[in-house]
């Protein structure tokens, strides 16, 4: 857990866990000779992710942004993705929280790593929110998408992750570039998925970019590190110069979502290319 103050905001970095993805699909075409000298494979190419996840706390509301991949796995998934995972009430323990707590939960996109701990089972065996007193924000046509259930996309988006929510009326949607609150907007962020959005945060003193799967790791800092995964690689390589230029330019603190090494860090001009460095903050 990192947590520090900013302004009048605490700012909290959670883990929901760690899984296990392919290394060349995590790279794209960057030639596995470069990558595994910043990510060492196992013996089934698989590189270890985190999955980092921020709680904002105002004074007066608790903002949850993405919620890791939940609990809802058998034995056979929990082996392909080397699952560690955290049910919602374990993420929110070290905050001193638990997920009656959350007044909104401000999801990136809708991939299972990111909004499997949208839901989970309950003692009855009942597919029920986790967050229940919360509002789940995301981009509306995510939704749209994640329901089109073609081949290519059908592994990332688990129905039972949104579904449930969308029947009970909890999602608030929002388009493009929007303000969530007085503090907290989202940046469109296409290529990863067509309406994958980067939460801001705006302490007073900070800005503080989630950057989700746009640059998931520090090693995907470079422009041509894209991911495999990415269904328009060409618009995240767009994405990526312009908010990781304005990150640059202002001084932004960026929250790693998969970097188990580097949670947050900041960008340095290291000879007119930009590289990841750790960010030091308060305890």
């Amino acid at each position: 857990m990192i947590r520090f103050e900013s302004g009048d905001l605490r700012i909290t970095i959670l883990s929901a866990g760690t899984l296990w993805l392919d290394g060349g699909a995590m790279f794209g075409v960057v030639p596995k000779a470069l990558w595994e000298k910043l990510r060492p494979p196992d013996e089934r190419n698989r590189i270890r992710l985190g999955m980092n996840v921020v709680l904002v706390e105002d004074g007066m509301k608790r903002t949850l942004i993405d919620n890791g991949a939940g609990t809802k796995w058998d034995a056979k998934q929990r082996d392909i993705y080397g699952f560690t995972v955290k049910s919602p009430a374990e993420i929110l323990e070290p905050a001193g929280l638990t997920p009656v707590d959350i007044d909104v939960v401000l999801e990136s996109h809708l991939h299972f790593d990111h909004a499997g701990g949208n839901t989970e089972i309950d003692a009855d065996g009942r597919l029920v929110p986790s967050f229940p007193n919360a509002r789940y924000v995301v981009q509306k046509g995510e939704l749209e998408f994640a329901r089109s259930d073609n081949e290519r996309i059908r592994a990332s988006y688990l129905r039972d992750n949104f579904e449930p929510l969308a029947a009970a009326g909890m999602f608030d949607f929002v388009t493009g570039d929007a303000r969530v609150d007085d503090r907290i907007e989202v940046l469109l962020a296409p290529g990863h998925t067509p309406f994958l959005h980067v939460p801001l945060i705006r302490t007073g003193e900070h800005t503080i970019a989630f950057l989700a799967d746009l640059v998931p790791t520090a090693s995907h800092v470079p422009f041509p590190y894209i991911m495999g995964y990415d269904l328009e690689p060409l618009r995240t390589l767009d994405s990526k110069k312009r908010i990781l230029g304005a990150a640059a330019r202002e001084g932004w603190r960026l929250v790693f979502e998969h970097d188990d090494d580097m949670p947050m860090g900041v960008l340095n001009d290291d000879g007119g290319k930009l590289r990841a460095v750790a960010c030091a903050v308060e305890a």
